[in-house]
C-alpha cells in the first residue's frame, strides 16, 4: 500500500518492534475496542499497558507488538492505532536528518532516492491529509505531535543522500530486505 511517494509499507513488522511505542489514544480505543466487540474498558484491561501516563499496546514474548504475526503483518491492519498509521512520518523522522537516516537504514518501505526534505514535506501533508497529527502531549503519542513550521525547507532539488552501496540482495529501490538492529532509544516514538 502506497502512503505517498517517499515510503510504500513492506508488512515486515521492524516498527512493530519494541515496547511502549505504540500509544492508543481516544480515537484509537474507540476503534479498537469496536473492533474486538468489547467495551473500552475491557480492551485497555487486557491488551494494553500503562507507561508515561499512556495506555500502550502490550508486546509478545517475541518483543513485538501483540498484534503482529511474522509472516502475516498486522493483524489488526483496519483498527490500528494512529501511530501506526502515522509510520515512518514521526516527529522525529520529518525535523531532523540524522533520526530520518536511521530509520531509512531500518525501514526497507522508506525510498532510498528522496532526500530529507521531500520526505518531511510528503509525510507531514500525509498526516494532516489522514487526520492523524497529534495535538496534546499529555495524551497523544509525542511522534505525531509536529507544526509546519519545524520541517527542513523545502528544496526539490536536494539530492538523495549518498550512503552505503546496496547489495544484490536488496529490493528493487535500494532498499534493504533484511532487517537492521536499529532501535529507537525513545520509547514514546517509535510508533
Amino acid at each position: 500500500m502506497t502512503m505517498c511517494g517517499t515510503f510504500e509499507c513492506r508488512r515486515c513488522g521492524k516498527c512493530c518492534e519494541g515496547r511502549g511505542g505504540i500509544v492508543v489514544g481516544e480515537r484509537d480505543l474507540i476503534r479498537l475496542a469496536d473492533h474486538f466487540a468489547v467495551a473500552p474498558e475491557r480492551f485497555l484491561e487486557r491488551y494494553t499497558e500503562m507507561l508515561g501516563g499512556k495506555p500502550c499496546l502490550l508486546t509478545g514474548s517475541d518483543g513485538a507488538c501483540l498484534f503482529f504475526k511474522a509472516g502475516f503483518g498486522c493483524t489488526i491492519h483496519p483498527a490500528r492505532p494512529d501511530v501506526c498509521r502515522a509510520w515512518p512520518f514521526f516527529r522525529g523522522n520529518l525535523i531532523d536528518s540524522i533520526s530520518f537516516e536511521m530509520a531509512r537504514e531500518d525501514c526497507p518501505g522508506i525510498s532510498r532516492t528522496c532526500g530529507h526534505s521531500r520526505f518531511a514535506h510528503e509525510g507531514y501533508a500525509y498526516l494532516a491529509e489522514n487526520g492523524l497529527l497529534g495535538s496534546d502531549p499529555s495524551r497523544d503519542g509525542r511522534a505525531l505531535i509536529v507544526s509546519p513550521d519545524e520541517l527542513p525547507p523545502e528544496d526539490d532539488a536536494q539530492p538523495a543522500p549518498r550512503g552505503k552501496k546496496h547489495s544484490p540482495g536488496d529490493s528493487p529501490d535500494g532498499g534493504s530486505t533484511a532487517g537492521s538492529n536499529f532501535k529507537h532509544s525513545y520509547p514514546g516514538d517509535n510508533r
